[in-house]
């Protein structure tokens, strides 16, 4: 368990910004309200600072429910057993196995420190008990209200990711393209890692941005969006392991190449439109009609061909599933307005 986690990245500025406000703003809360001490106030907030809006205020709840839980527990300890330091063994060992089981051990810090300040006091009252919920609220309080008031925008970089996975997607039929009117030709397939990290990349910021989105209905998309692309990843390397089996130029071949040359500027559209899907059904009937293969390279080629066709319309399939719902969405706003 670290205190710092969460402060690194790309945003570790900002957080370090809203952790220094937040603690200054408890100090002084706690110092004007006659708390106890009111440093503590501070070292609860930086315990509850987040990195998105819904983490933060689960953690603040969880904190603070597992500090009045600690409070419970170390009053009724205290009061039988004394306060000697071997009684702080005791309420870790009693304490801390209830507060994992009942899904709180974010909370065990906070609890500590609201303890702590228990057994230093060397009574339990109903005055002390008020001082420790009081920082507790100040401490807490400030993190969540600094939490909810600004978090960083994701929205650029994801709109950043989205082109570059559309990117590398384009440049990969492109190449591939090029191969099926050329099978010399020689490409590293270096797109396909870049395109795997920027997927990656988005996942992780989509998963952010819905974190920091409370009221928002489509804050989902992003974390659609990418995973759409994840799976159409997996059908372009499949795409490729068809393509590697096709050592000739064969005339199916220039039309799947052209397809594809299609394909690279389609996989930018925001709306599916079928055009696509439209060539590939044509594709795929003219295939079914042509005259059976005469020899075995004939027939090797031309079923990796249709194995690749087949890659290519699951990969239409999955574009469908996401950008028609997208254009739905998008007109019944339109009906709305």
């Amino acid at each position: 368990m670290t205190i710092l986690t969460g402060f690194e990245g790309p945003h570790m500025g900002i957080r370090v910004v809203k952790t220094a406000v937040a603690a200054i703003a408890a100090i002084y809360t706690a110092y004007y309200l006659g708390l106890q001490p009111p440093l503590s106030a501070g070292i609860l907030a930086i315990l509850g600072v987040e990195v998105t809006r819904k983490k933060g205020l689960r953690s603040a709840f969880n904190r603070f429910l597992a500090s009045v839980l600690g409070l419970f527990f170390a009053s009724l300890i205290f009061t039988v057993l004394g306060f000697h330091y071997w009684v702080l063994a005791i309420f870790i060992l009693t304490t801390f196995p209830v507060l994992a089981r009942v899904q709180l051990k974010e909370g065990v810090l906070t609890s500590s420190v609201i303890v702590f300040h228990l057994f230093d006091h060397k009574g339990v009252d109903v005055h002390i008990i008020g001082n420790e919920i009081m920082l507790l609220l100040a401490g807490l309080g400030w993190a969540t209200f600094i939490n909810l008031i600004y978090m960083p925008k994701e929205e650029e970089e994801l709109y950043a990711k989205r082109a570059e996975v559309e990117g590398n997607f384009s440049a990969i039929f492109r190449e591939m393209s090029l191969t099926l009117r050329n099978p010399s030709h020689i490409w590293d397939g270096s797109q396909l890692l870049t395109a795997q990290r920027a997927i990656e990349a988005g996942e992780a910021l989509a998963v952010r941005h819905r974190e920091n989105r409370l009221m928002i209905a489509n804050a989902p998309y992003w974390s659609t969006y990418f995973e759409m692309r994840r799976q159409q990843l997996d059908t372009i390397q499949q795409m490729l392991v068809e393509l590697a089996l096709i050592y000739e130029k064969w005339p199916q071949g220039e039309q799947i190449a052209e397809l594809l040359e299609g394909l690279s500027e389609y996989v930018k559209a925001e709306v599916y439109l079928g055009k696509s899907e439209q060539r590939v059904f044509e594709l795929t009937v003219s295939f079914r009609q042509m005259d059976l293969p005469r020899t075995r390279e004939e027939f090797e080629i031309r079923a990796a061909l249709l194995k690749l066709l087949h890659e290519v319309d699951r990969y239409l399939i999955i574009a469908k599933r996401l950008k028609k719902k997208k254009a739905e969405a998008e007109e019944s706003k339109l009906e709305t307005v």
